[in-house]
């Protein structure tokens, strides 16, 4: 069997991490929500340039494809990051500057803190820079990561913190209780209501989780609450047999509504974060029309990104929202020292679509300074947006593959151009009036 050739494995519709192998060697390392379709997805006939150089050789490269199935969506995006950092897949690698990636340290102090911190608060030793902002945090800090998305770690934070409560700000032993002490999040760390032995139990699980250790935490767990229970502590045992059935039963919708992974971002053997660009026209009857550009990166909206265009304004019908549309994209790319889009968002048809294409189009041909600043980027993918009669996503036209692996950051960042917009018109009639 080739590595072009994945239908002689018979891989679980179930999460976990897979792969790809030359030999004993490992290629790459990736997490997937389905493993099924997830590896299925590298050789669909439809990928095209969305693979990209370095992925097509590795799959050149690969004859054997391995995988780890997991109980949850969160337990492989732990797992995979242990892995990638255990075995260096040479094709996981990362950018020379990490500082898009996010870590999860946990601190060195009497009553430790987890803390979500993103790769620019880091220098290349990953405590150094901590250190001098943090100082309690001491040189034994732990580590976790790296991840690549911010909203993708939060999430998984957020369930992990349901099921073992941790400190993150509050000041221990203050007497006052703390906001998260209040929504049974943080142990009582604030009010005193736990011992640092205890505390640091707590932390040592959480250490476990996120080195993909869960069935050692079980068996420990199973341990203590039977002792417990012959000591009769029955409403502690009961607390313990609650954590333990939380880890069996994890409930990680909210991280596979953020579970966006892509064909050709960082994690995905790209050499960076994909980025998305999404734009909207607002207009009275023609007058004072304006228009917004949003961006989608890591997972999430980056509202430092985004821009406005002042418009001529033109009459209220397709050909001009068309020639509007053109002029807030010619303007946009000619500025090739901003982040180049891997995906830029229209909203209308096919229409619309084409007018993207010609402005990208023209934005890469031409002047031979232009040619030479963009001739490294790939021509952007473009999706276009069709509303209803209330003005809601009802198709979606472009590349299926984009499509399917892009859907809710499509749709999201449509509806945020389209709110960006509106509220910039409505500054701007508010002005005039």
């Amino acid at each position: 069997m080739t590595s072009q050739d994945p239908k002689g494995y018979n891989l679980p519709d179930k999460p976990g991490v897979y792969f790809f192998r030359q030999g004993r060697e490992i290629l790459y390392i990736g997490k997937a929500t389905s493993l099924k379709d997830r590896v299925r997805s590298y050789f669909a006939g439809d990928l095209g340039e969305a693979r990209g150089p370095k992925l097509e050789r590795m799959l050149e490269l690969a004859n054997k494809i391995d995988w780890q199935e997991t109980d949850s969506v969160l337990e492989a995006l732990l797992l995979e990051s242990e892995l990638i950092k255990k075995h260096q897949p040479k094709y996981n690698s990362r950018e020379k500057d990490d500082k898009s990636y996010w870590y999860v340290v946990i601190t060195n102090e009497d009553y430790p803190r987890i803390l979500p911190i993103r790769g620019k608060e880091l220098a290349r030793d990953p405590i150094s820079r901590l250190i001098s902002r943090l100082p309690e945090i001491g040189s034994r800090a732990s580590v976790f990561g790296p991840f690549p998305y911010g909203a993708e770690i939060r999430e998984a934070l957020k369930i992990i913190r349901k099921i073992f409560p941790y400190r993150d700000t509050c000041i221990p032993n203050s007497g006052k209780q703390c906001f998260n002490r209040q929504i049974g999040l943080c142990p009582g760390v604030c009010t005193g209501e736990i011992s640092k032995t205890d505390y640091r139990q707590i932390v040592r699980n959480i250490k476990l989780l996120f080195s993909g250790k869960k069935k050692e935490i079980v068996k420990n767990l199973e341990r203590e609450m039977k002792t417990l229970s012959k000591k009769q502590e029955f409403e502690k045992a009961g607390k313990i047999r609650d954590q333990i059935f939380a880890l069996q039963h994890i409930r990680d919708v909210s991280l596979l509504k953020s579970n966006v992974r892509d064909r050709f971002s960082r994690s995905e053997m790209g050499s960076r974060t994909l980025r998305l660009e999404a734009y909207d026209i607002a207009h009275l009857s023609g007058k004072n029309t304006v228009g917004a550009m949003v961006v989608w990166q890591d997972g999430e909206m980056q509202k430092s990104e985004y821009k406005k265009f002042k418009l001529k304004g033109a009459k209220a019908n397709q050909a001009d929202d068309s020639a509007n549309l053109r002029e807030i994209l010619e303007r946009r790319l000619a500025h090739p020292e901003w982040p180049w889009p891997d995906i830029i968002v229209v909203d209308g048809n096919q229409v619309q679509a084409e007018v993207a294409r010609e402005a990208v189009r023209n934005a890469t041909s031409g002047e031979p300074e232009v040619v030479f600043r963009t001739a490294s980027r790939v021509n952007p993918q473009i999706i276009a947006v069709t509303k209803d009669t209330k003005h809601r996503a009802s198709k979606l036209l472009g590349d299926s593959g984009i499509i399917h692996d892009y859907h809710r950051a499509i749709v999201e960042a449509n509806a945020e151009a389209h709110r960006f917009a509106l509220n910039y018109h409505r500054k701007i009639m508010r002005q005039r009036v």
